[in-house]
């Protein structure tokens, strides 16, 4: 039996509606605690499922990011305060003073400056590999980094396809990251993330927001103002492998070594054995972190 009901809201903001994911908890009488998930750069708020299955008792809140999933449409320039200021509707839009949020991968950034921006509203921060500024190599080209940080994660995004199948064979099925943790919420997931494009199907992250952002948490000021003036609860949590289930992952352990030594106000859980994908996206990774985001919102949960 579920943990949960799940539906979905749409949220106006700035160049239209912003797609929502709501978790309810089953049985829950009164007031419940409530938590603000964000997912990563070309993700949807269906990148959550199997972490929300380990927080009984918890409403989780996850938007779709704009030009991701069924924000994908919304116009408008993209970028880590235009995310913010979106969160922040979605507070409003609950009427929620301040809440808890979780942040995998760019969500993790997005997190961040939002704490920066609107500190009143955030009251602790979970960042789940991302949120800290990453190791990109000196002398990259803006128009590189999306292709450095993502590499065939971002080729996705310009290939188009003839149905879901197709999407899944073509892309997914073999996908490193996910050969040992296939689920029927992944393939959920998956189908997703396709939107019509003509006679055709493409991944509903736009390319263009994706450059956008990429090039705005590695060079605009927005993240490093922000991560320089961190002042909330917040727990960093790293994985060894990264997007192609390699290693290092995304945060190599004398990059990692460095940010905790400058901000020892960040507290820090290495999850040994999974990935940048199945730290969130997968029922083994869900149950390793789940403790963590029960330690650190202080809900009584699984």
């Amino acid at each position: 039996m579920s943990t949960h009901t799940y539906r979905t809201v749409d949220v106006p903001v700035s160049g239209g509606d912003l797609r929502v994911g709501v978790w309810d908890p089953v049985g829950a009488e009164g007031p419940v605690p409530t938590v603000l998930a964000i997912h990563g750069v070309t993700s949807s708020h269906l990148a959550w499922p199997f972490l929300v299955e380990q927080l009984p008792g918890v409403r989780v809140i996850a938007p779709d990011l704009r030009g991701r999933g069924g924000s994908n449409a919304l116009e408008g320039s993209a970028g880590m305060t235009a995310h913010a200021t979106d969160m922040i509707a979605v507070l409003d839009g609950f009427e929620l003073e301040a809440v808890p949020v979780i942040g995998h991968s760019m969500g993790g950034f997005v997190a961040v400056v939002l704490a920066h921006l609107h500190p009143q509203r955030v009251r602790q921060l979970v960042l789940i590999d991302g949120g800290l500024p990453l190791d990109v190599p000196d002398g990259v080209e803006p128009e590189q980094l999306v292709s450095v940080i993502l590499g065939p994660t971002a080729e996705r995004l310009s290939k188009r396809w003839t149905d879901v199948p197709e999407y899944v064979e073509g892309f997914w099925r073999n996908h490193p990251a996910f050969r040992d943790e296939w689920s029927e919420e992944l393939e959920q997931y998956i189908a997703y993330d396709l939107v019509p494009d003509g006679k055709l199907l493409r991944p509903a992250t736009s390319y263009q927001t994706t450059v956008e952002d990429t090039i705005d948490l590695n060079l605009g000021t927005a993240l490093s103002e922000a991560v320089a003036a961190i002042a909330h609860p917040t727990l960093f949590v790293t994985v060894p492998r990264g997007l192609q289930n390699e290693e290092p992952g995304l945060y190599p352990p004398a990059h990692r070594e460095r940010l905790l030594a400058n901000h020892p106000e960040v507290a820090h859980r290495h999850l040994d054995g999974l990935n940048h994908y199945t730290v969130v996206m997968s029922e083994r990774g869900a149950r390793q972190l789940a403790p963590l985001v029960q330690s650190a919102i202080a809900a009584v949960g699984a």
